[in-house]
């Protein structure tokens, strides 16, 4: 009985010692999970073109897409397209325009007449200029030094009737 009781109280003794024992296990740990999070690098800011083509993918998304499609190809007939658009290319500024006061015009694109209405999308000229750069640079592979900056578009007059 004296043996049981004796051995009973050396393992409870052993186990309070690991368990409580200098806590080098849990000290390591710790110091491994300071070293990672001192070693993780911060992910790099992003850049103000990287910003303005995610809010111009976003407003094409929104807006966009439903008319001239996923493709920007448009619709033939309807809805002109925006990839490979001689009109959009020969002037993005007047791209600009329309994006942020809408088109009542006819154009010819491609060689294709388009007559439906455009009502304008965008409420500012920031948002203008990033989705014709998304357009251009996306669909119409266009490089960064080629895209507007919104100081390409200072001559765009925002309707104030729209």
């Amino acid at each position: 009985m004296k043996r049981t009781f004796l051995s009973a109280i050396i393992i409870l003794a052993v186990l309070f010692l690991t368990s409580c024992g200098g806590g080098s296990t849990e000290t390591q740990n710790t110091t491994e999970q300071e070293t990672v999070k001192k070693e993780t690098v911060e992910p790099a800011a992003k850049s103000e073109l990287a910003i303005q083509l995610e809010l111009g993918e976003k407003i094409y998304n929104e807006k966009c897409i439903v008319c001239h499609q996923a493709d920007a190809k448009g619709l033939k007939g309807a809805f002109p397209p925006l990839a490979g658009s001689d009109y959009l290319l020969a002037d993005p500024i007047r791209g600009v325009a329309q994006t942020l006061n809408g088109s009542n015009e006819e154009m010819i694109v491609n060689g294709e007449k388009y007559l439906a209405p455009m009502t304008p999308q965008v409420q500012t000229k920031e948002e203008a200029v990033a989705v014709i750069n998304y357009v251009l640079k996306h669909f119409n592979e266009y490089t960064d030094d080629q895209l507007l900056s919104i100081e390409d578009a200072k001559d765009v007059v925002i309707n104030p009737m729209k």
